[in-house]
């Protein structure tokens, strides 16, 4: 009698909780299959978008911040939203080596194949890492993620609840038709005052050939053809016969095709996007990853000219000059 009762129990709560589902009513999904939220979808409305539009994606370090963009009828990519990155580890710079614990700085490319709903982070899709100039330049690691759970070690980690969207933006324009998306990972946001500001880094060089590819989304709001050649990526380049170059050679005669300046259609409530939202950290004054703060320290100087200082400045003079000539 008393199996019985407990028998009866059993099936009566497997009866409850179905019922509960069937009714909607605290209904579950698993992580990877859970649908965008009713605010998100009012927000595609607001903004003349559908979820099954192709994305893309721009990530900067130093504003731990992470944007979706969609593109339109028009061809021409519209901004969705900007989350917070809960963290990253490393510093500004690309990643160089695996066990470095650095997060990559580049043009990165997600397929289907890199969606990961088993992820031990909730959810993640691998970045593409590394890709054609990493291993051109003989850069090593793997599984380089953007996901939850909020901890890195090398990667992009975003809340549970900020991953689940993101993931589902991506599931929902794969499903739509979109093949691939681009994934671009810059150290800050590429002006030319932040620009200006690391004129001293080693990395400057490899910033300003970022900068190229920063500076034609800005202005086109296409995503930007690339090839790799010489150490480093050649934007919206025209090469002979069409071909691309052998990204372990040095860079063949090529030309630049021209960039056709878009002017963005305001979005609802939105404001125009020539002069995109500002960032979240600026508005928030929320801090995420660890970024190696900038100190300016003032001081006397040197009692005695100081002809190293003197050729530094001049070095920095120079750098300043390259970014001028680059700006749009």
């Amino acid at each position: 009698m008393r199996r019985s009762r407990v028998v009866t129990a059993i099936l009566w709560a497997g009866v409850v909780v179905l019922a509960a589902a069937v009714s909607g009513c605290g209904a579950y999904y698993p992580p990877h299959m859970r649908p965008l939220s009713s605010k998100t979808r009012a927000l595609l409305a607001e903004k003349g978008m559908t979820a099954s539009q192709p994305i893309l994606i721009r990530v900067f370090k130093s504003e731990s911040e992470l944007e979706v963009w969609k593109k339109k009828d028009d061809g021409h990519f519209y901004h969705l939203k900007t989350y917070p990155i809960c963290n990253f580890s490393g510093g500004l710079g690309p990643k160089l080596k695996q066990g470095d614990l650095q997060a990559p700085e580049g043009f990165y490319v997600v397929n289907k194949k890199r969606l990961n709903p088993k992820s031990r982070y909730h959810l993640s899709f691998n970045i593409g890492y590394p890709n054609v100039l990493d291993r051109s330049l003989k850069r090593t690691g793997a599984n380089l993620m953007v996901h939850g759970e909020c901890k890195s070690r090398g990667c992009y980690a975003m809340t549970d609840a900020v991953i689940e969207e993101i993931y589902a933006l991506a599931v929902e324009a794969f499903a739509g038709g979109q093949e691939k998306f681009q994934v671009h990972a810059f150290p800050f946001r590429m002006t030319t005052a932040n620009l200006a500001a690391h004129t001293d880094s080693s990395w400057f060089d490899f910033w300003l050939n970022l900068k190229d590819g920063y500076d034609y989304f800005q202005v086109t709001r296409l995503e930007p053809t690339l090839a790799v050649c010489g150490g480093r990526y050649v934007v919206n380049g025209a090469f002979p016969a069409g071909k691309y170059p052998n990204p372990k050679r040095a860079c063949p005669r090529y030309s630049k095709l021209p960039m056709v300046a878009f002017k963005p259609k305001s979005q609802g409530r939105a404001v125009a996007e020539s002069s995109l939202a500002k960032p979240l950290g600026s508005i928030m004054d929320l801090h995420f990853g660890e970024i190696t703060p900038v100190y300016n320290v003032m001081t006397l100087g040197p009692a005695t000219p100081d002809l190293k200082a003197k050729g530094q400045k001049q070095a920095a003079n120079g750098k300043k000059e390259k970014i001028a000539q680059r700006a749009p």
